[in-house]
């Protein structure tokens, strides 16, 4: 009996250390939801009052940590959605440098479609904004760091390219959309091969076998990407492909947008294949989604919030369908991504005061004080009060700094360390 009985406790004491295990490996893995969001011409288009109501609504439900956007027209739209992601998400969020279209100048200089990205600035850290010009749109490009407990010695680095492409049927448009693809690919041959690259944009193709999504996935490329929804085909008009239909929400004419009903997959966020299982940050399987779409054919053609797009028991209840056919005629993409590595907790953050100023109103010359090694030849950036990066500082060894500020005009600005997680400094200048 007592032979039975030792027996019993080392079975339980074997169940308890595997669970234990098997609870501890589950915590130590940290996921991130991502979303990307054709905005409509956000905020010119006013036809739909209170849209931000409609926006805050949506983030609020899914709470994203890496929010990504297009169609925004002006530093006033980026900073209302800045606003709003700390509202409905966090406060800890934070935008990346919002910055006009140039790659059109030459030709019309139409900038109203800018695309930007918002983040958990708790989770990542912006290492380097890139633009990588085409003959319409520019491709914004971001490299990212986690915000891991040994970044320093074992960071984990990816790249999001947020990008609208042509929009439009026909030969012509296909081609402008490849000639944009191909600009891209160019900047992305300078990249190590195995560079772990996030694409997420308003692609505006009809078909995969449309020459831009095929130099995407084309396996002679530096960097290749897939499409981890794993919904390669012929895409428009075919309710085969319901369930990552993205546009349009709408059927109604005034609302601004397309009026055509739900019928294309515009929308698309791709990773690298490296991304898939590879890497140190990957693709979360069966993650991918479009919010919104309950992937019921009886919603082709059809308004987003029409009855026919659920059925008891679907995910996305008739207020959140509600709130996307207002705010946009598009619908947001979604996925997770995972890491085994740490995160540098809220509570672990430095508190240390790194950076100080001698005074907070200043006339022609800043002074700063420096009380951290880690400043020590760095870039600290001046912004003002729109979001506008206006002036790049390089700090040196000493305690005492003194830098010329005379050509700013007087106003409230920023001093923004970027590849420090240090809270930003205010000053004002005044003559």
């Amino acid at each position: 009996m007592k032979n039975l009985f030792d027996a019993m406790k080392k079975k339980i004491l074997g169940f308890l250390v595997i669970s234990l295990l098997t609870i501890l490996n589950v915590s130590a893995q940290e996921t991130f939801k991502v979303m990307f969001y054709n905005l409509l011409n956000y905020p010119l288009e006013t036809a739909v009052a209170n849209r931000e109501d409609d926006l805050e609504f949506i983030l609020s439900d899914y709470q994203p940590d890496l929010f990504l956007v297009c169609e925004l027209n002006n530093i006033t739209g980026a900073n209302n959605v800045l606003n709003i992601t700390k509202t409905a998400i966090n406060t800890n969020f934070e935008m990346a440098t919002y910055t006009s279209n140039t790659s059109d100048d030459t030709a019309g200089n139409q900038n109203d479609l800018q695309n930007l990205l918002y983040y958990d600035s708790t989770k990542f850290i912006i290492e380097e904004e890139i633009i990588v010009l085409t003959g319409l749109r520019d491709f914004n490009v971001y490299k990212l760091k986690l915000n891991t407990t040994d970044q320093n010695t074992n960071p984990i680095e990816f790249y999001v390219v947020v990008c609208h492409l042509k929009a439009s049927s026909g030969t012509v448009n296909a081609e402008r959309r490849y000639q944009m693809v191909v600009h891209l690919d160019n900047y992305l041959s300078t990249l190590p091969a195995n560079t772990n690259v996030l694409l997420a944009g308003d692609l505006n193709v009809y078909r995969a076998s449309e020459p831009a999504f095929q130099k995407l996935l084309d396996i002679t490329n530096n960097i290749t990407f897939v499409d981890p929804a794993n919904r390669v085909g012929s895409w428009n008009n075919n309710t085969n492909y319901a369930d990552v239909f993205t546009q349009s929400t709408r059927t109604q004419n005034g609302l601004g947008g397309s009026t055509g009903g739900f019928d294309d997959r515009f929308d698309f966020i791709l990773t690298s294949e490296t991304m898939i299982n590879t890497a140190d940050l990957t693709y979360v399987p069966d993650s991918y989604q479009v919010y919104g779409n309950n992937g019921l054919t009886s919603c082709y053609n059809r308004a987003i919030n029409s009855s026919d797009c659920a059925v008891p028991g679907s995910q996305f209840s008739f207020a959140v369908r509600d709130a996307l056919h207002n705010f946009s005629d598009h619908l947001p993409v979604t996925l997770s991504l995972e890491t085994d590595a740490t995160l540098l907790s809220i509570d672990d953050v430095d508190t240390v005061v790194y950076f100080s100023l001698e005074k907070n109103v200043v006339n022609n010359e800043l002074t700063i004080y420096i009380n951290s090694f880690k400043l020590e030849v760095e870039h600290i950036e001046i912004y003002n009060s729109i979001g506008q990066k206006v002036k790049t500082l390089r700090t040196n060894s000493n305690y005492k700094q003194q830098f010329d500020v005379s050509g700013l005009s007087n106003g409230l600005y920023f001093l923004r360390i970027p590849n420090q997680n240090i809270k930003p400094l205010k000053f004002i200048i005044s003559n």
